[in-house]
């Protein structure tokens, strides 16, 4: 607590001073935390003094607040590519972040318990930054280091606010992606990571991480032949939590012939158990592709779900239990081509009769992709191939006269043909059988998942090359 303190009045955070009349003034509280290391043991022990930012109040003492965030896509996206090229992940971490924010509202805050100046009671602090707990904290912070970056000569990503950029020459480049406090950064040239490191050391209180090996809650293992993501702690933490752990595991997440539908006549479940378990599979598919769609069509039935979908999701955790060890490797030196592949099951929602579908998605995630690629410094020259296994959806794409028989379709999946014009995607026919995104729009039996599975670079550490042990 007095380390938090110290760091506190490093920074200048706040001035003591009289109790204002006509503005409110917020209180504040200790909160502890145990930080854990991946295999469960103490890391540290920690405290923050932390502002009940739930008092504030909006055009009072605090205005905008939101803070953007890197997406999974672009984590995964970057550790594809320093697979690809080499390169070595690092993370360094921001020593109370928050506190370098600067505020443009004035805010007020009680004396700390325990901390109270004696014989000035009646004082307050005066934020000159943010304390955690703020509203605007998160915004203030962004600010800040948006703006050092910027200074720093970095370029910041059009398609993503937390992405920056900074190249030297025709060949060096680094690469920089923030969370919050969390910093991860890579690129082709060893002075420009060293060079960065150390200004980022002088510039903020900061913790060297070395190389990344936890961000976000998925484990990160650099190999001499891959980057291999896992989130086994998380997936061995949901089956405790469910009360799973004796339970025998399956090979598969789904039965190949599952059908839900939202009345089944099975009886009500407990929503509140059954909400937690898919958001929980929801946040393990960063690592975890192969449940993507189990954990989708289980979200379809959020409310009122019943016991059916309750037995379904405690079968995917059955299937995760077999797999506790498995998440995505990313292969050094593979082509950094970006390929995509879109499929639909054709109706196959029993309620509704819609098709789990992604061409149109497929599309825009594409498009953004291209953008990152670029910003790394991978500029997509050719198209974007799409591999579609529906020789009739590829021909209503390619060809205009079919116009006067899809007039009824959703305008938005029209915009397939223009990015096709533009040169931008080009639909190309697979077959079923090598149809990569079979595996996200229906359940499969077990040699085809598992052949699919493999494909999508989901694999055991132990068949890793050299093996690995987590």
């Amino acid at each position: 607590m007095e380390d938090e303190l110290q760091m506190i009045e490093k920074n200048e955070t706040w001035e003591l001073v009289d109790r204002p009349t006509e503005k409110p003034v917020i209180g504040v509280k200790w909160v502890y935390k145990t930080k854990l290391n991946l295999d469960g043991s103490v890391q540290k022990n920690k405290e923050r003094l932390v502002a009940k930012g739930y008092a504030q109040k909006p055009g009072l003492d605090y205005n905008e607040t939101y803070a953007p965030v890197a997406r999974l896509d672009t984590i995964r996206t970057l550790i594809a590519l320093a697979a690809k090229k080499g390169w070595k992940l690092f993370q360094l971490d921001v020593k109370s972040a928050f506190l370098n924010g600067v505020l443009q509202e004035e805010v007020y805050v009680n004396q700390p318990e325990g901390f109270v100046i004696k014989g000035k009671e009646d004082k307050v602090y005066r934020l000159h930054k943010a304390l955690y707990g703020l509203k605007q904290a998160p915004r203030a912070w962004y600010g800040e280091i948006d703006s050092y970056f910027t200074q720093c000569g970095f370029v910041k990503s059009l398609s993503e606010a937390t992405l920056y950029t900074k190249v030297r020459g025709d060949k060096e480049i680094l690469i920089v992606s923030i969370y919050v406090d969390d910093i991860v950064y890579t690129g082709s040239s060893q002075a420009l990571l060293a060079e960065f490191k150390e200004d980022m050391m002088a510039k903020y209180e900061m913790t060297d991480l070395g190389l990344l090996h936890h961000f976000l809650g998925m484990g990160v293992v650099q190999t001499a032949s891959s980057i291999f993501l896992h989130q086994k702690k998380y997936a061995s933490t949901l089956l405790s939590k469910f009360g799973l752990t004796e339970y025998k595991s399956v090979t598969t997440p789904l039965v190949a012939t599952e059908k839900l539908a939202k009345d089944d006549g099975s009886g009500a479940a407990n929503e509140e158990q059954y909400r937690s378990i898919v958001g929980s599979l929801l946040y393990l598919t960063a690592t975890r592709p192969d449940i993507m769609y189990a954990s989708s069509l289980l979200a379809r039935f959020m409310h009122c779900p019943t016991n059916r979908h309750y037995e379904t999701a405690k079968r995917v955790l059955r299937y995760i239990k077999g797999t506790l060890d498995y998440g995505l490797e990313y292969v050094k030196g593979k082509s950094s081509i970006l390929i995509g592949y879109c499929d639909s099951d054709c109706g196959g929602s029993v309620g509704d009769c819609k098709s789990t579908s992604g061409a149109a998605e497929a599309t825009t995630q594409a498009i953004w992709l291209r953008f990152v690629l670029e910003d790394f410094g991978e500029l997509q020259t050719e198209t974007t191939p799409l591999h579609c296994d529906n020789i009739s959806a590829i021909a209503i794409t390619k060809n205009p006269v079919f116009h006067q028989k899809t007039k009824h379709i959703d305008r938005r999946y029209h915009f397939i043909k223009d990015a096709l014009q533009e040169g931008v995607i080009n639909l190309e026919y697979c077959p079923t059988n090598e149809q990569l995104a079979d595996i996200f729009t229906k359940s499969l039996a077990k040699d085809r998942f598992n052949y699919l599975r493999g494909m999508l670079g989901v694999k055991s550490p132990q068949d890793l090359k050299g093996s690995v042990e987590l």
